[in-house]
């Protein structure tokens, strides 16, 4: 088994994560986009939307590419992503308060706010997060303020995209308990094949 993350923190958290499990992995810090491993699996997913983060045609074109040539043939990729749900994409443009929680280490309140802006024609969303630790007395100690953006496809573009990443799309579920998807559904489980006719992508 390996797991594939950009990023040495995610990696590090995966790993302590599977510690348990008592499974050999191998945890290799690489660019989804640029992967080239001199190994080909019957199995491929990809879990947490973290297909969003390809927020590029190119950058989505080169992620299934790269999955493409490490599957054998007739391998399976699975995947999830948020759907472009109306709730998902509406924004006010105004900070929101989200939650409060007990931090673990100080034991001082941290009260969350959430900011986010959708942008039609690029399909992305920027998302600002804004977390206020506070004194026993109310008062702001620090603000942390971290940001991310997320692109959504539509379903009939995922299609046209997979397809012409040379996948079958063998079933689209709403969550991980197999429930139909729905024009209601907040998210898109994609359960893929390699086609037989495929050749390797550059």
């Amino acid at each position: 088994m390996i797991g594939v993350d950009i990023h040495a923190g995610m990696l590090a958290e995966a790993k302590n994560k599977a510690s348990h499990l008592q499974q050999e992995i191998a945890w290799i810090q690489d660019d989804c986009t640029e992967l080239a491993l001199d190994i080909e699996s019957e199995l491929i997913y990809s879990a947490g939307n973290s297909f969003q983060h390809f927020i590029t045609n190119e950058s989505q074109d080169l992620f299934l590419s790269s999955v493409f040539n490490h599957l054998k043939p007739e391998g399976i990729f699975i995947f999830d992503t948020r759907s472009p749900h109306k709730e998902e994409l509406q924004t006010t443009g105004m900070k929101e308060f989200w939650k409060s929680y007990i931090d673990a280490e100080t034991s001082n309140k941290v009260d969350v706010f959430t900011f986010s802006n959708y942008n039609s024609l690029t399909q992305v969303q920027n998302n600002i997060t804004i977390r206020r630790h506070m004194s026993p007395g109310n008062e702001i100690l620090k603000e942390i303020k971290t940001q991310i953006n997320l692109r959504y496809s539509f379903p009939k573009e995922m299609e046209r995209m997979l397809h012409e990443n040379g996948f079958e799309i063998v079933n689209v579920y709403q969550d991980w308990e197999e429930s139909p998807l729905t024009g209601e559904s907040k998210q898109m489980i994609y359960i893929c094949k390699k086609q037989q006719s495929g050749k390797k992508r550059k």
